[in-house]
């Protein structure tokens, strides 16, 4: 991919693998990593190899809908919110769609449930591929959120 994808500061997309068509995503570039809303998170092994299972709710302002998931651990690691906070949280690794393009990224489990978002897009998601407009909103979407 040689040209740049202009998205704006908050975004819907989807996360395939994970069975989230769509979440509504804050594109946080004071952010290292992505991280996606759970907000109960059971780690287990599955032939060997450390899973993590953790439900989510994946529309902003909504608990009516709580979507399970599952996938493997790739990292745990300390994550410092904007607030200072420290918190040891499992990492994963998965697709990402937005737009027309799909890759994988990293992202930290935690729970946002008093969050605006569900999930953060962070600045080493976006490399080398997007560019943010600050003044724009949902540039990628038909007016679809989740």
């Amino acid at each position: 991919m040689n040209e740049k994808i202009m998205i704006g500061w908050r975004e819907t997309l989807s996360l395939p693998a994970l069975g989230i068509p769509a979440i509504n995503a804050k594109i946080d570039t004071g952010a290292k990593t992505s991280c996606l809303h759970a907000f109960k998170v059971k780690a287990f092994k599955k032939e060997g190899v450390q899973w993590v299972r953790f439900w989510l709710h994946p529309r902003q302002k909504d608990d009516s809908e709580v979507v399970i998931c599952e996938a493997p651990v790739i990292d745990r690691r300390i994550v410092r919110n904007s607030g200072g906070y420290e918190e040891k949280r499992y990492v994963i690794r998965t697709d990402l769609k937005l737009g027309t393009e799909q890759w994988p990224i990293d992202i930290t489990l935690t729970n946002r449930e008093n969050m605006a978002f569900r999930m953060l897009l962070g600045r080493t998601a976006m490399r080398p591929r997007l560019i943010v407009d600050p003044d724009a909103s949902f540039l990628l979407n038909s007016g679809d959120h989740a």
